[in-house]
């Protein structure tokens, strides 16, 4: 080797793999963490020398996380470890300086030898580990013992050793996605696949056959592979042709096409120097360099111009190539990211490489017949990609990851050949996408649209749902819908045209999600408008009219009046009815009981696993709520928190009784006041003091709220509904009209910063007022010394 050549020049040293299949004579039940350390222990025998002197040397051991860790809320049946980093490294006898937890994402593997390669060039580490895991095939078959073993531990940091970087989702999911069935990788793919046949302007039989003629030779691989979770190889009808055992899961996928999730797969990596390669004596001839490297990241879901491609993952491959000052030609093996067929067709089509290329496409097999170990599955393909390259020196091999639907690629290039660590411009690259034009996002649409792309997803139980991303017709924005439940017509059109794509729609925005129709005429008779009006029954609210006065009282008062979607749809239909009622010009909400107006959200609701959302109207049927241009009063008794103080501040005037307390106190339960809490506070109170309590969450008493200007009426405790009537009273006295136009003026003009601009600004107002008839009564009444007759027109 070149003495000349940096002696901290990172060098992949040794890899391992461990794997387990419940079928096997030998099968052990390993936890996740014992399978990683199972890999790390083959990874240190791979460095063919004394195993101790590895393990004391390594400082950094880091991580990719495991399903039961990679979103929010996943279980964890059998329990899991808190810091996993640190439990590999301690049951692996290593005293790290740093153990960390990578975000979720198949691109971590090369990400992570991107980073750390980088950090041993910069002398910020010497000796890293790099682990990772998926037992979700052990977990799912020990959960159901009746002895089930406790996979979970918390080991202790007193050094602050551990890092857990967080899931590191966003942008690859949100609320909107899940209203809508989007949640699995599955239907995600399907979308994009299915996009990707229109823009080849191929038969479904055609583009199947494509498919199946993709991954066969995967599965050949995958069949000879002793670390494989499925070895068998499968003919390319085999792949595609549905069968009781390879039942359909998202259009156009059947199951063999898909990511295979129930693997016991553990992978491990060790990075060091060369200074602390020659000092541990570890042989030259396992030496493998990172020859070139790129990190990209598409644009989000709906932000792509094109739903059936990722250029960011072209681009990181051709950039890595770049570094390495390589072409195509000179790549004598790859891995390319294949849980889905457009994984690996959307970067090697780009390329020019067929699916019958000499060289292969798969190290390992492919993540459907491998096994896609979850995050973990791109360390499996370096620690192949080693063997080859050790095996023919002097040869490269590529491997893309892909993390997220076609979002992360990390790419590395590997040879025996020594080299210093090139610097790539990912960064640079990165900028160029982030600024690319994207289309308009419409988060609730309505009218008539066509299908982009679409997908239906099956579940085992034989109910089908339809997922379609479309364009309105009036002016293209791009939304995201399911197909209304009943319209079967539309449905079977998914399942069944030769090309649903282009096809009209009709799609209508609701507060758990869009829903979309053949027809308006569908649309109308699936989803009849209700006619705003008041019932004699609600189940969580109660409703009592007054002449012009309506009360709505939230009636959940064993959960402290919190709200959850049907109790949110009672306080909206009601709302409809008041705003569209002539005969009602003053409505009140208040809670039932004494020690609580509304609490919020109903967290122990949301926790159940049930649907959460809100009207279009916003919490309580308020909060996003335009033209409120009737006087809605907000009578606090007790509690006022997050979501019932949302609706106060919703509110045009509140009265609190003594007791009452407010605050927005999402910040206390890892949440935010997003139903406006965040906008109205600083626009109602001194802007440090809104911060103070969005930013902790205090609370705040009716006099302080009074001081403030939030609240513009103290009652004795227990009496604020009373006085709520009688402020309620006072506005009745005069005319519905004046209020209703003095209102919608103040709306109108709310946003003009300059007082005179505002004052002089164009308005209807006056002219409306003018000419109705409550004015006219207004001033004869007061010529004629008599009491108005209010008409509210």
């Amino acid at each position: 080797m070149n003495s000349a050549i940096d002696p901290r020049t990172p060098v992949l040293v040794a890899v391992g793999q461990a794997t387990e299949r419940i079928e096997d004579t030998d099968y052990r039940g390993l936890s996740p963490v014992d399978l990683a350390v199972e890999a790390a222990h083959a990874a240190v025998g791979d460095a063919g020398i004394d195993a101790p002197a590895v393990i004391s040397a390594i400082d950094t051991v880091a991580c990719t996380r495991q399903f039961e860790d990679s979103v929010p809320g996943a279980p964890a049946p059998l329990g899991k470890s808190t810091k996993f980093a640190l439990s590999v490294a301690n049951r692996l006898g290593a005293k790290p300086k740093r153990a960390i937890l990578e975000v979720a994402g198949g691109q971590s593997p090369q990400h992570l030898v991107t980073e750390f390669c980088r950090e041993i060039l910069a002398g910020n580490a010497e000796v890293v580990l790099l682990a990772g895991v998926e037992a979700i095939s052990t977990i799912r078959h020990l959960a159901k013992s009746d002895d089930k073993p406790d996979f979970s531990d918390d080991p202790a940091d007193t050094d602050g050793v551990y890092q857990d970087r967080g899931f590191g989702l966003l942008g690859l999911t949100s609320m909107e996605q899940a209203a809508h069935g989007l949640t699995g990788a599955p239907a995600q793919y399907a979308l994009l696949e299915n996009a990707r046949r229109e823009q080849r302007n191929a038969s479904r039989e055609e583009y199947a056959a494509a498919m199946g003629a993709l991954f066969a030779p995967f599965s050949k691989v995958a069949a000879a592979n002793p670390f494989s979770s499925a070895p068998e190889e499968h003919s390319a009808a085999e792949l595609i042709t549905v069968t009781e055992r390879n039942r359909m899961i998202a259009a156009p996928y059947p199951r063999f096409l898909v990511a295979r999730d129930q693997v016991n797969q553990g992978a491990a990596l060790l990075l060091t120097s060369i200074a602390a390669a020659r000092r541990l004596g570890i042989d030259e001839a396992k030496w493998v360099f990172l020859h070139g490297q790129a990190d990209l990241r598409e644009r989000n879901l709906l932000e792509r111009n094109h739903l059936g491609e990722a250029p960011s993952a072209v681009t990181a491959v051709r950039h890595a190539l770049q570094v390495a000052d390589l072409d195509l030609s000179d790549i004598g093996y790859f891995d390319f990211y294949s849980c889905f067929p457009i994984a690996v067709s959307n970067i090697t089509e780009a390329l020019g490489l067929a699916h019958d290329d000499p060289r292969g496409l798969t190290l390992t097999g492919g993540l459907p017949y491998f096994g896609g170990a979850g995050n973990n599955y791109s360390m499996h393909a370096i620690a192949e990609a080693v063997g080859r390259v050790r095996a023919k020196p002097g040869s490269y091999a590529l491997v893309s990851a892909n993390g997220g639907v076609l979002s992360k690629t990390s790419v590395g290039i590997y040879s025996t050949t020594p080299t210093e660590l090139r610097a790539d411009d990912s960064v640079g690259l990165q900028s160029e996408i982030d600024a690319l034009d994207s289309p308009q996002h419409v988060a609730h649409p309505n009218g008539w649209a066509v299908i982009e792309t679409y997908t239906v997803v099956y579940a085992r139980g034989g109910k089908k749902t339809g997922i379609v991303i479309g364009r309105l017709d009036d002016g293209g924005g791009r939304f995201l819908s399911q197909v209304a439940d009943s319209d079967h017509e539309l449905l079977a059109l998914l399942e069944n045209a030769e090309q649903p794509i282009g096809e009209r729609i009709y799609v209508t925005a609701f507060g758990y999600g869009n829903r979309i129709t053949r027809s308006k005429e569908i649309a109308e008779s699936l989803f009849p408008r209700r006619t705003p009006m008041l019932r004699d029954d609600y189940e969580f609210i109660k409703v009592r009219r007054d002449g012009h006065l309506m009360e709505v009282t939230i009636n959940r008062p064993d959960v402290r009046n919190c709200l959850h979607p049907p109790a949110h749809e009672e306080l909206d239909e009601v709302f409809d009815a008041f705003f569209a009622d002539r005969e009602l010009w003053v409505a009140i909400i208040t809670g039932e009981g004494a020690k609580a107006f509304c609490a919020g959200n109903d967290l122990v609701y949301s926790a159940s696993g049930k649907p959460m959302y809100v009207p279009l109207n916003g919490f309580g049927g308020i909060t996003s709520r335009r033209g409120m241009h009737k006087p809605v009063i907000a009578a606090v008794n007790g509690f006022a928190m997050g979501g019932g103080f949302e609706i106060a501040l919703a509110s045009h005037l509140v009265v609190a009784d003594e007791s009452a307390k407010f605050a927005l106190s999402e910040v206390k339960v890892g949440l935010i006041a997003g139903a406006g809490g965040v906008i109205r506070l600083p626009r109602a109170v001194p802007a440090k003091v809104a911060t103070e309590m969005i930013l902790t969450g205090r609370r705040i008493g009716a006099d302080e709220a009074h001081r403030l200007g939030i609240v513009s009426r103290i009652a004795p405790e227990g009496q604020a509904l009373a006085a709520a009537r009688e402020l309620a009273a006072e506005i009745l006295d005069g005319s519905p009209t004046s209020v209703r136009l003095s209102l919608k003026l103040m709306e109108q003009t709310q946003g003009i910063p300059d007082t005179v601009a505002a004052v002089t600004a164009p308005t209807d107002v006056v002219d409306e007022l003018l000419t109705s008839a409550d004015a006219i009564e207004g001033m004869m009444s007061f010529a004629m010394k008599r009491q108005p007759e209010w008409k509210n027109r």
